[in-house]
């Protein structure tokens, strides 16, 4: 196990990709150092309690993005710090309150409290697709890669709030790391789905519950998916491989709306899905793909987009989300 011995954080613990670091680190051996919003709350603690190896190496700490120096006891002896605390709503009626400044001054709280402890090697940070290629240069045909700068303006014009929450973050992290001489590297996952380790289906898995139940029209528009598990150890092995370094864009596939009915009617015939997208109108024609050859290099072997979506629907028939 090759973190024995090693103690590393993960910030937001409870959440979705966080769960699923907090399981492979143990899985690995680490002793983990973990903050959640409320310690009293058993839906945020009860599943991390209960994951193997929790009961001698995971250690929950109270943190709040928004309190100076809140993080400080969390990452104090840590070798590596994983950064994945930050508001994920779609629907905001104050975006400065509910996104902006969790994600941004939770962001300089953490690496301030990291700037203070000699022991961490590096700081690993869970940022998003949505920081590299939210701009008006997507076109038809186009290769996203780790070059790629997402423009704040664009979103604020289109009131793209949490992905200019994403972008905000990562900015002010890698100003702050530079400054401080902290070695950060950020995973930039696309459209996270897979099996739930919470008791509560997440922000971006209901978008396959939605069209599976047929609640709401699909996005008429192509994603970036990926598997939360490829998402969980790509942080991993950018912690421990130590020619790792800069930004990784991790993404199985791109998909629109047709591809995932045509994949799901095949895993589960029974199924009631829709036979068109959004509002009828046909899928948009533009396609592009993400590169995700840097952080193969890694070692990276993805999972393909059918077993996400197969592991997915299964953790909704288990919560009773989906009938089959």
């Amino acid at each position: 196990m090759s973190g024995e011995g090693k103690v590393v954080c993960v910030t937001g613990a409870s959440g979705y990709i966080a769960s699923w670091l907090v399981k492979l680190l143990l899985e690995r051996g680490y002793a983990v150092k973990a903050s959640v919003r409320d310690l009293n709350d058993p839906r945020k603690t009860e599943f991390l309690e209960a994951l193997n190896g929790a009961k001698e190496r995971l250690h929950l700490f109270q943190a709040n993005l928004l309190e100076e120096g809140s993080f400080d006891a969390v990452v104090d002896g840590c070798e590596g710090v994983f950064h994945a605390a930050s508001p994920v709503q779609l629907s905001v009626s104050n975006p400065q309150a509910q996104l902006l400044d969790p994600a941004v001054k939770g962001t300089l709280n953490v690496l301030q409290s990291c700037a203070k402890v000699q022991s961490i090697k590096r700081v690993i940070l869970t940022s998003s697709i949505a920081a590299v290629a939210t701009n008006d240069e997507l076109k038809d045909g186009v290769i996203v890669d780790e070059s790629w700068l997402s423009n704040p303006l664009y979103c604020e014009e289109h009131k793209l709030w949490y992905r200019l929450s994403k972008i905000l973050a990562e900015n002010a992290a890698w100003d702050f790391s530079k400054e401080h001489g902290i070695d950060m590297i950020s995973i930039n996952p696309g459209m996270v789905i897979g099996p739930f380790l919470q008791p509560s289906a997440t922000l971006s898995a209901e978008v396959i519950l939605s069209l599976v139940n047929g609640i709401d029209p699909f996005p008429n528009m192509i994603i970036p998916w990926v598997d939360v598990r490829d998402v969980a150890y790509s942080h991993i092995v950018a912690f421990e491989i130590a020619s790792a370094s800069g930004r990784y864009c991790v993404a199985e596939r791109t998909a629109g709306c047709c591809e995932l009915i045509k994949i799901l009617t095949e895993l589960f015939p029974n199924l009631q899905l829709p036979d068109k997208c959004s509002n009828g109108s046909p899928l948009i024609q533009l396609k592009y793909d993400v590169s995700n050859e840097k952080v193969k290099g890694l070692g990276i072997e993805f999972m393909p987009l059918e077993v996400s979506l197969k592991d997915t629907i299964e953790s909704f028939k288990e919560m009773k989300l989906v009938s089959l």
